[in-house]
């Protein structure tokens, strides 16, 4: 019976009247005499959970891009109903290509965009500021007082005399930079959004409002209007209309996944099984979602791609087991079984890395994170069934072709005789196992992990470019974005820090001298622009009422002058603090939302606020709370994704090694596996710095993914070397038995992996394409460190005594060089 035994100590079978099939684990007897069963089940599955996924909804939403448990965002939440237009917003700049906006032509233009824009639902439109909205407002120092009104004539006609009448009211309401371009050339309506639909009272749907923004407002652009948009429902909606073309990357996928396994294997029908599969296990977990209430948004997009590899990875492993035992002449049944009974366990349990790597993601506070995470935990628990059940129940029944199964043996025996070069290297991986290679391999790692760690040092938390570094610099969004600031003095990255004094208290004068030296301090800090606050209104209408003397360009002493200052500035400025006087924001105008900027704001603030706050229970507590504003906002969410990536690091390799250890039960075992894994997290990070990517919430997924799916390779690589290693085969001898086994679909898949996911570099969505280049990366280097690195880390950690012993019984000092040495070598150890 030795004779008919080959690397996996499995008898060849060829008629299925000489299996007992009785034998196996109890899971194996009970799928596989309900075959027809399982079959049965999952096409169901796929058809009832297929016609749920069409009806899968793709949005996102602004609440559920932020760490909603962070103070800073509880702050803003807390009195977000009292600062308007300091949150989600929209802002669009109408622009006059022939002339300036004081030409009646344009102003007619101007109030048709105004117009149309507020009956767009999901606009407040009590907010709504523009030239033609009367919240916009001018003052003046006469000689009488402060005198005031819209900036927009109440009896405007179009004549020269009511143009002219609105170029001194511009000029009077001190707008050009913010409401105004620095040039004249155009204007801007500030919109603040409602969260829900006044209508429907469902949450706003970004994608529909992106559209009416498009078809309503982008639509009345001309030869001599221009339209520009930005803000972050429109961000969101061009992103969400990018992931149509997305799509087509998915398509792409398949269509590469299927070659790849079709090259490989020669067999065309065991390859549509495989990737119709997989595509299905797509199609179960879309139909999960939308059972479970979920949305597809811009960032789990990257979740039906890592179903669709992870399950090709996995099917294939599958395939190949059946490939070679029906070469060998097992009978199709006899092989489905023979490869459910090895590599159920393995594959369970790299199933389960995968589910703990990206369960791990549920710590950071941010709910798109925690939304991807636990969908794409349920898509890998998916694949239990598809891949681990299905596969070999459905190839049971169609097995492989005889041609397939023939070229498959033909290759392996005459892979030695492979005198190409890259023969040559697939056949000296084993070399690896010896000392001088195994040290040569390891000193090289180190070097590249100490050089990797010291340039990962520098990684950015947060965005590192202008404009939305989530779409193409040369996107419409970013031509939009960098056409306001050019044209406006003042940006968009509005960083805000919420004053909270007892009712009527903002107008106390220790309040608002508080107040100015933050915004002093706000304004010497290295990008920002400007601050706006009551504080600074209040210094302007007291020297105003004072006849514009700069003598009394303070804020005064005397309550009954800082009272009236205060109560012209709250007529004159709506929204510069609450109607208690008790919520009052100060806006600091960054230059651009890069990471360094938001940091050296956030630091400013929170040193002042440490300082300055006083007790709730004081006589006159005040408190100055971050952070609102889109850039209060981001800082607040890169803080939380800093503050979670240890512990997420932690959790992911914890987890992993748990799982590692459970599997191998050998302490030696799990440090093999890991240690590539380590190595390229660190040289990912590295990487990311010399491309220039930020860690944010658009990359951070990535790295889990990178321990999740990479260690399948390990796993599969070592569950064969040790099983071979256990039966007495030397160290050289079991990793060409893996090398053989499985080495070669390990390189397969992360070729198909890489190849699948590197389209996405061509993606309209920049962070897609920057996701596509890393998981290319990590794909491509978690295979070479799996066929490089552990057969070297092996040679230090699992090389062990028994080797020797049976390499000396055997008479033999040098491990086997050849297959057929190899073959021999175990058979010997085997009989003996």
């Amino acid at each position: 019976m030795v004779e008919q035994k080959y690397n996996s100590g499995m008898p060849v079978i060829p008629n299925l009247r000489d299996f007992d099939k009785s034998s196996g684990g109890l899971l194996e007897r009970i799928v596989f005499s309900n075959r027809m069963l399982v079959v049965v089940a999952c096409l169901l599955a796929t058809l009832v959970l297929g016609f749920f996924a069409t009806r899968l909804e793709v949005n996102a939403s602004f609440e559920r891009m932020i760490p909603s448990a962070s103070p800073y965002i509880k702050n803003y939440l807390a009195y977000k109903d009292q600062l308007p237009g300091l949150g989600n917003s929209i802002r669009v700049v109408v622009s006059n290509k022939q002339g300036d906006i004081y030409d009646p032509e344009y102003l007619q233009a101007l109030q048709e965009v105004n117009d149309t824009l507020y009956l767009i639902p999901g606009i407040d439109r009590s907010w709504m500021k523009s030239l033609w909205m009367p919240i916009v407002r001018w003052k003046e120092v006469t000689e009488v007082g402060i005198d005031g009104g819209a900036v927009m004539p109440s009896d405007y006609d179009g004549s020269e005399a009511s143009v002219s009448a609105l170029r001194r009211n511009i000029n009077r309401a001190g707008i050009i930079g913010s409401l105004v371009a620095n040039d004249a050339t155009s204007s801007m309506i500030v919109a603040p959004l409602l969260d829900t639909h006044p209508q429907t009272g469902q949450p706003l749907n970004y994608g529909e409002f992106s559209s009416q923004l498009e078809e309503q407002i982008r639509s009345l652009q001309s030869d001599k209007i221009g339209i520009h948009i930005v803000g972050f429902s429109k961000l969101v909606g061009d992103l969400i209309d990018g992931l149509y073309a997305v799509m087509m990357f998915f398509g792409a996928s398949v269509v590469i996944a299927a070659l790849f396994v079709y090259f490989y294997t020669r067999c065309l029908r065991s390859t549509l099984l495989l990737v119709s599969i997989a595509v299905a296990g797509v199609v179960w977990l879309l139909g999960l979602m939308q059972l479970l209430g979920y949305e597809l948004d811009p960032y789990s997009i990257l979740v039906p791609f890592l179903i669709f590899a992870i399950g090709v990875s996995h099917g294939t492993q599958k395939m190949n087991g059946i490939l070679q035992d029906i070469g060998r002449g097992t009978h199709k049944y006899i092989a489905a079984r023979y490869t459910f009974r090895r590599l159920f366990l393995t594959g369970l349990t790299a199933l389960l890395c995968n589910i703990v790597g990206f369960a791990v993601l549920v710590i950071i506070d941010i709910p798109v994170i925690r939304d991807l995470a636990i969908t794409t935990s349920i898509g890998v628990a998916v694949l239990i069934f598809t891949k681990l059940l299905l596969i070999p129940v459905a190839l049971s029944y169609i097995g492989v072709s005889k041609k397939a199964a023939r070229i498959a043996i033909e290759k392996d025996r005459a892979g030695e005789q492979n005198r190409s070069l890259l023969g040559h290297v697939w056949h000296g991986l084993d070399r690896f196992t010896e000392r001088r290679w195994a040290t040569v391999v390891i000193v090289l790692s180190v070097v590249v992990t100490v050089v990797c760690s010291v340039v990962m040092l520098d990684l950015k938390i947060g965005d590192l470019d202008p404009g939305a570094p989530e779409l193409r610099p040369d996107s419409r969004y970013n031509r939009d974005s960098a056409y306001i600031t050019e044209h406006y003095g003042l940006s968009s990255d509005q960083f805000v820090v919420i004053m909270k004094t007892n009712e009527d208290s903002c107008r106390l004068y220790q309040s608002l001298q508080t107040m100015d030296r933050l915004a002093s301090r706000l304004r010497q800090t290295e990008g920002v622009q400007t601050t706006s606050s009551l504080a600074e209104t209040v210094r302007f209408v007291t020297s105003g009422m004072a006849e514009g003397s700069p003598k009394w360009l303070t804020i005064s002493r005397d309550q009954a002058i800082t009272n009236s200052s205060v109560d012209a500035a709250m007529i004159s400025s709506p929204g510069i603090t609450n109607q208690q006087c008790s919520v009052t924001p100060l806006i600091a105008y960054l230059a651009d939302h890069k990471a360094d900027t938001l940091n050296r704001v956030l630091q400013v603030a929170e040193s002042f606020a440490a300082q300055h706050n006083t007790a709730a229970d004081a006589e006159q507590p005040i408190q100055f709370l971050l952070a609102a504003g889109n850039a209060g906002i981001e800082a607040a969410t890169n803080i939380e994704v800093e503050k979670g990536i240890v512990t997420m690091y932690l959790a992911v390799y914890g987890a992993t090694a748990l799982l590692c250890l459970l599997t191998f039960r050998s302490w030696r075992a799990t440090v093999v596996a890991l240690i590539p894994l380590i190595m390229t997290t660190i040289i990912c990070k590295a990487l990311m710095v010399w491309l220039g990517i930020g860690l944010k919430v658009a990359t951070l997924p990535v790295i889990a993914v990178g321990v999740g799916v990479g260690v399948d390779y390990a796993l599969y690589l070592l569950s064969v070397q040790i099983a071979v290693q256990e039966r007495g085969g030397t160290l050289a001898v079991a990793y060409r038995r893996s090398l053989d086994f499985t080495g070669r679909v390990v390189a397969l898949i992360g070729l198909t992996m890489a190849a699948g996911v590197i389209t996405w570099a061509w993606s309209p969505i920049k962070f897609q394409a920057d996701m596509g280049i890393l998981l290319t990366f990590m794909f491509l280097w978690n295979m070479l460190g799996a066929l490089i690195l552990i057969p070297a880390l092996s040679h230090f950690l699992l090389n062990p005594k028994t080797t020797v012993t049976a390499t000396e019984t055997l008479g033999t000092d040098e491990p086997p060089r050849s297959r057929e040495q190899a073959d021999s070598h175990t058979q010997a150890v085997t009989a003996h």
